[in-house]
């Protein structure tokens, strides 16, 4: 695929970059969530951020509520625009879409220097969660209690008229999510976690480890299920460390 792909935005290309991050957004959210990332990692590491069907400039497309076919569709545009070695970010509902890209690339032959899973307990930690089935009130109330929106956009009618069906659409992937496969990543993995996160557990976090025959790691920071956010130096530090001396991938 070539740069002009719906699914991949290069916000600061970096051709001469030794090692490229595709980043996947949180539900509801998209690829520039993660330009400021780009920009903080440019030019060392060039981050690919995913652009999910249903939202800003894709915002007629239909959308795709399950994670695997979701995760179909990334893989193809990951392997077709991945031209050198590379690792994967997701948080929350992305870092589980992060696991199952990376477990369709290893069944391929490809294999990430490292998966990153920020803000969601592992695949095979279940919980019977039915927000997708609440009213427009009922979601809002979710988004407000997780604080990962901008307060004002609660108070733009329109705005929240066009978010909405891409945030139902995504909970409903994450929550009817169940992991089928008992694939175990050759990739190290690296959970990322705010101690206060009502959406995962340290327990649930650690229960990754089960999901890798690579190394694994956690780094939990103070915060919330958008820790990230408020600790983005931390956490880019943290990602450039990782990648400019990455861990090999068993093979």
């Amino acid at each position: 695929m070539t740069a002009t792909d719906p699914w991949i935005r290069r916000y600061f290309p970096s051709p001469d970059a030794p090692v490229q991050l595709v980043c996947l957004p949180h539900a509801g959210g998209s690829a520039s969530f993660f330009r400021p990332v780009a920009q903080a990692l440019n030019p060392g590491v060039e981050v690919l951020a995913v652009q999910y069907p249903g939202r800003q400039d894709r915002h007629r497309e239909p959308m795709i509520d399950t994670i695997g076919g979701l995760a179909d569709q990334v893989c193809r545009a990951v392997t077709g625009a991945v031209d050198r070695p590379f690792a994967l970010f997701g948080h929350s509902m992305g870092a589980i879409l992060a696991f199952e890209v990376a477990v369709r690339l290893e069944r391929a032959g490809r294999f990430a220097e490292r998966v990153f899973v920020s803000g969601r307990r592992a695949p095979s930690c279940h919980r019977d969660e039915q927000v997708h089935r609440r009213d427009d009130a009922g979601i809002v109330a979710e988004l407000r209690g997780l604080s990962g929106t901008d307060q004002q956009v609660f108070g733009h009618e329109e705005l929240m008229r066009l978010v909405l069906p891409a945030v139902r659409n995504d909970y409903r992937a994450a929550e009817t999510y169940v992991c089928a496969t008992d694939h175990r990543l050759r990739s190290p993995v690296t959970a990322l976690s705010g101690d206060d996160d009502p959406k995962a557990s340290q327990d649930e976090v650690r229960a990754w480890s089960a999901h890798t025959r690579g190394a694994f790691e956690t780094e939990r920071y103070p915060g919330g299920h958008f820790f990230l956010v408020d600790h983005a130096p931390d956490v880019i530090r943290l990602i450039r460390e990782r990648l400019t001396q990455p861990a090999a991938a068993p093979r």
